[in-house]
């Protein structure tokens, strides 16, 4: 497929040394002599974190690359705050190690260095997913626990929370899970999807310093939740959305629009050839908590276009507004679409969201895809848009031309 573009134009494309498979883990550090650095989370072995210096987006330049200790771990998902990087490392079953969150001090970025590991491994345990860390104190994230073991093994992962102001010493502050999914709930399991049953597990677990009281979880097959966590030690639910079933679930992030009082929802297709769609990004009404309401989808070319492409084609990851060196919008939304690229909507109607600009790279080499796989971006505050690919694509630096 060739490359393909609109009021985005490419600056410079790095293939990270040869190793792609970068995860859902994209970061700015703003380092102490000036430079800009990405840190990129690989989501397959060998490789665990590479991090890239980006000062000028046209001259690209590896700057470190971190190995994982086996094959049969990864690392999705990092966040930078200050000289702070955390790791999510996930394995691939249950009962391995290491499985949980890595702390490094990375304020010589060729020098990482460790400083603590928040153990999450147990028996129904494959640590952690994701992560979100951007007060410098707390990481949110989903992961196992040692204690905790589920009714359906899908569904080991849930809403952690630690605390981390003395970074040398975490320590948990908080868990909460959609009830009835452990082995002790009293509470009935809820109804399973009959043909795309993915688990209820919670994916992103996004608290924004806008509304530190709130967190807001993409939960898988149990679509969104909205948590009052004023009281950390006591999560409460305050509203939930989720359409699936009938639509085929696996809801990623929910990223809220605190002065237009909207929720930006992702559904994240993980089938090939779309054999999941539709994998959609929805707009939802969340002036009343208790009653989200959706009002829009974000518009996408036809499946058929790309149904045969190659690889997986609908919504993934999106650039969720963080606070630090990043772009925030509450019009321009900016998602990755695996084969359909970069793509980034106008919902300044959100009853009428507008496709302004997209990024289809040509199919990467060696990719066993055969086409673009775009698996994550970011935007930095000089509205630079980064992009990644899920396997051997590697970095991409392109420049909004709006």
């Amino acid at each position: 497929m060739a490359a393909q573009a609109h009021n985005l134009k490419l600056l410079a494309h790095h293939d990270l040394a040869g190793f792609g498979g970068i995860g859902e883990g994209m970061s700015l550090q703003l380092a102490h002599d000036g430079r800009r650095i990405l840190w990129l989370a690989h989501e397959s072995a060998p490789k665990n974190f590479t991090a890239v210096d980006v000062t000028d987006p046209r001259k690209l330049a590896l700057v470190v690359q971190t190995d994982l200790p086996h094959k049969q771990v990864r690392s999705n998902s990092l966040e930078v705050c200050g000289d702070i990087l955390a790791v999510a490392y996930q394995t691939a079953t249950h009962g391995l190690k290491p499985a949980g969150i890595e702390l490094f001090d990375i304020s010589k970025p060729e020098q990482p260095k460790s400083i603590a590991f928040f153990d999450c491994s147990g028996p129904f345990s494959r640590g952690v997913h994701q992560l979100w860390f951007v007060d410098g104190k707390t990481v949110h994230f989903s992961g196992g626990a040692p204690d905790f073991k589920p009714r359906d093994p899908k569904d080991d992962q849930f809403y952690r929370a630690i605390d981390v102001s003395n970074p040398v010493m975490p320590r948990e502050i908080c868990r909460w899970w959609m009830p009835g999914l452990a082995a002790t709930d009293s509470a009935p399991p809820p109804p399973r999807h009959p043909k795309f049953d993915s688990g209820f597990r919670t994916h992103n677990t996004n608290v924004y310093p806008d509304r530190p009281d709130r967190a807001y979880l993409g939960y898988i097959d149990g679509g969104v939740w909205i948590l009052d966590i004023a009281d950390k030690a006591k999560p409460k639910p305050v509203g939930h959305w989720n359409p699936h079933p009938p639509f085929p679930g696996f809801t990623h992030t929910a990223m809220p629009l605190f002065d237009r009082d909207l929720l930006v929802v992702s559904d994240e297709s993980v089938r090939d050839k779309a054999s999941d769609w539709p994998k959609l990004v929805w707009l939802l009404d969340m002036r009343r908590e208790d009653n989200l309401v959706n009002i829009a989808t974000l518009p996408l070319p036809a499946v058929e276009k790309h149904r045969n492409v190659g690889g997986r084609y609908g919504a993934h990851n999106m650039h969720e507004n963080r606070p630090g060196p990043a772009f925030r919008s509450s019009t321009l939304i900016f998602g990755t679409y695996f084969n359909g690229g970069v793509r980034v909507h106008d919902i300044s109607d959100p009853f009428q969201p507008k496709e302004v600009a997209f990024f289809v790279p040509e199919a990467p080499a060696r990719s066993p895809a055969g086409a673009a796989q775009i698996n994550d971006v970011y935007v930095d505050e000089n509205e630079i848009v980064y992009a990644v690919d899920r396997f051997t694509g590697g970095l991409y630096t392109l420049e909004l031309n709006l």
